[in-house]
């Protein structure tokens, strides 16, 4: 092998040349903005196993948070080319979550939600001056066209109800569109039956109540907050009754690294709490949790899935998609108190849960609840141009998560699933 076909193999260009073991077929690429974007597309990897006629390769698209991409990549195993030579390159489909140079790609663009609800409002800055806010999300115009042009060759969306926001959004987009149901929503709702399995593999002792405390990201997240809230944690809860889990965006480790974000919450930790990493699955915790505080974002509104009473922390009301199942949370539950013992809030949260009220909240989240798998590969392969394996697609359970409370040593570490 020469030095130039060692080099052209490091690039990734060697499965299309002499070196490859495999026929030529059809090429996917996997395009990964952020962690979080990475996450939502990793759910529907399982869709594209045991096919010899394609080979996938990902990349990290361009993306003020993507610093956690490429370990989240590197984790995975995965072939990942440059962006550079992505968008260079000719391939029979593309998926991606996020929107950001997305036009420069050469490949028939499957663009899927990164999130659920489409719970904000677009940037006000990305707004053109005298037009009303459009939802900053996968039914937004600015998430869908570049220079007047629809850019993907298909939009999959969560709900029925999202085809109504997109026609009013967006409808150059609606012929493009289908309605998939959320992988995500699937994932947890079939892995809610082993609630008792994630809380033994925790760590739980009989007895003990989890708290998840989630924060998203930005100005408006209750991390900008949470000087104020982890005190009370420490001050308030019986360590002996309550583990809690504290569980941050990783655009917020992102954008600080790993070390500051662990610094900051060195007081929690100190204590005995559990700070996710951002490489754990945070939906075991989710489904474990006996109760959750979250602010405005989509893990808070996926925890109407898990009967947990949930305390939002506060509702960014002016960055709120009045169209969203977030608001109808915002609205629905109760909000923390800083004048109140947090023990009587949380009280207060689980005798006032109605359940039917948070399941008509979950209900809008997937109009095809436990068919995503199903549609979503039905969508690829027509893109694709191929037909479908003669198996049923598996949506699988989330796996075992790792125990609260690892040994310090172990908390220390600036990898591993907890701390």
């Amino acid at each position: 092998m020469s030095v130039q076909d060692i080099h052209k193999a490091g690039s990734g260009q060697a499965a299309t040349g002499k070196w490859a073991t495999l026929a030529t077929g059809k090429r996917v690429l996997v395009v990964v903005h952020t962690e979080v974007y990475g996450k939502r597309l990793q759910d529907l990897l399982p869709l594209l196993e045991a096919d010899l006629r394609f080979e996938v390769t990902f990349t990290v698209a361009p993306h003020p948070f993507n610093a956690g991409a490429t370990d989240f990549l590197r984790a995975l195993g995965a072939t990942v080319v440059s962006w550079k030579e992505a968008v260079r390159t000719e391939y029979d489909l593309a998926l991606a979550a996020g929107s950001a140079g997305i036009q420069q790609l050469r490949a028939p663009l499957v663009r899927v939600s990164h999130g659920a609800g489409h719970m904000k409002l677009a940037r006000v800055e990305d707004v053109p001056q005298g037009e009303t806010r459009a939802p900053g999300g996968i039914t937004g115009k600015g998430y869908l066209t570049w220079e007047g042009e629809v850019v993907p060759t298909a939009v999959a969306l969560a709900h029925r109800d999202d085809l109504v926001a997109l026609e009013r959004w967006c409808p150059e987009a609606l012929p493009i569109a289908t309605v998939t149901g959320d992988p995500c929503y699937d994932r947890i709702l079939q892995s809610l039956p082993l609630r008792s399995d994630y809380r033994a593999a925790l760590g739980m002792l009989p007895g003990q109540k989890l708290v998840l405390v989630s924060s998203t990201w930005g100005d408006t997240s209750s991390f900008n907050r949470i000087g104020a809230l982890l005190p009370r944690l420490l001050a308030e809860l019986p360590r002996d009754a309550f583990r809690v889990a504290v569980l941050v965006h990783p655009n917020v480790w992102s954008r600080y690294g790993a070390w500051q974000v662990r610094a900051w919450l060195a007081g929690c930790r100190n204590a005995g709490y559990t700070v996710l990493s951002p490489e754990a699955d945070w939906r075991p915790p989710l489904i474990a949790a006996d109760w959750i505080i979250g602010d405005y974002g989509s893990v808070t509104l996926y925890g109407t899935m898990t009967g947990a009473p949930i305390l939002m922390t506060h509702f960014p009301h002016r960055d709120a998609n009045p169209a969203s199942p977030g608001l109808e949370l915002a609205l629905t539950a109760p909000t923390l108190s800083a004048n109140h013992p947090l023990t009587e809030q949380l009280d207060y949260a689980k005798d006032e849960y109605v359940p039917e009220d948070y399941a008509r909240i979950a209900a809008r989240l997937s109009s095809e609840p436990g068919l995503s798998s199903k549609n979503f590969r039905r969508l690829l392969y027509r893109v694709l141009g191929l037909g479908q394996p003669a198996f049923p697609p598996v949506t699988p359970p989330l796996p075992m998560p790792l125990p609260l409370g690892i040994p310090r040593t172990a908390c220390d570490s600036t990898r591993g699933g907890a701390s």
